[in-house]
């Protein structure tokens, strides 16, 4: 018989719908605010139908086995390692496979910064499932959610879970926009990490990998919002930083450790790059 919670060992937390309200009205968590959060393991028979949608998003996170979910008629599986994100206000229903009955962490979301963190997840109602890179991540933050909101339901519990909720939207974004291992942009990026001392042609890089230069060219775009030699230069100035941080080489030989042979040169780049020459941003006060 499908059942919508009452799982053994399962964790859940409502907040109160008053308490929602006045949390609405103050600065932080009307951006962000978790209202209801859980952990249901191996939940056989688990079966949730929201005809009209609810005020709040569904983030459900699948650690283990299979579920499905149905949005606006269009059915969906859902595995582990992939998390189900529904806006706000859309039809759904969701549940556990009858073979593999999945173990999830999950959480109900508002806020007015809610739309723009679902868009840069990559989720939507025409994509409600996305894969998650870094599972072990995701669900200590949701553990931490759950854990803060089981111990009260105060301002400050309701602003920390809001903290762990923007950092596991924010973590997800951050670890599909990095390259999986073994993949072309991995291996184009680790190539660059180890050539920092010498300059590297875009055409022989993505001859190295296995894609066209064009192709290569909008995988760095897409992952680090520049190009090939971009990143790569950014690479060799963060070294050429650290070196005038930790040691005392002088600027010469520091711009031929990142592969600068004109001392010159370097320094006009570092310049139009830090707004401070070499010797200007070593003598500069930090921390």
């Amino acid at each position: 018989m499908p059942i919508q919670e009452g799982f053994r060992n399962q964790r859940l937390t409502v907040v109160p719908r008053r308490v929602v309200a006045e949390a609405n009205s103050r600065p932080v968590t009307r951006r962000l605010m978790v209202t209801d959060t859980g952990y249901y393991p191996v939940a056989a028979d688990h079966l949730m139908n929201r005809p009209h949608g609810i005020e709040e998003a569904v983030l459900i996170l699948c650690a283990a086995g299979t579920g499905w979910a149905s949005i606006d008629g269009v059915q969906y599986r859902v595995g582990s390692n992939a998390a189900l994100l529904i806006p706000r206000g859309i039809p759904h229903a969701y549940g556990a496979s009858a073979d593999t009955p999945w173990t999830i962490w999950w959480c109900h979301l508002r806020g007015t910064d809610l739309p723009e963190l679902i868009e840069a997840v990559g989720a939507g109602p025409s994509r409600p499932v996305i894969s998650v890179r870094r599972l072990d991540r995701a669900v200590a933050l949701l553990d931490e959610i759950v854990t803060v909101l089981e111990r009260d339901h105060s301002p400050a519990s309701l602003m920390g879970a809001a903290g762990a909720a923007w950092k596991l939207l924010t973590q997800i974004v951050a670890d599909r926009a990095m390259p999986a291992p073994g993949d072309p942009l991995q291996r184009a990026m680790a190539y660059l990490a180890e050539r920092l001392d010498s300059t590297v042609r875009v055409a022989d890089l993505a001859a190295l990998v296995g894609v066209s230069p064009s192709h290569l060219s909008a995988l760095f775009r897409r992952a680090t919002g520049g190009g090939v030699l971009a990143h790569h230069t950014a690479l060799r100035m963060a070294q050429a930083r650290n070196l005038l941080d930790t040691t005392d080489a002088t600027v010469a030989d520091i711009a031929r450790e990142v592969g600068y042979p004109d001392p010159f040169y370097f320094s006009r780049h570092f310049r139009r790059m830090h707004e401070a020459s070499p010797t200007e941003y070593r003598n500069r006060a930090k921390g």
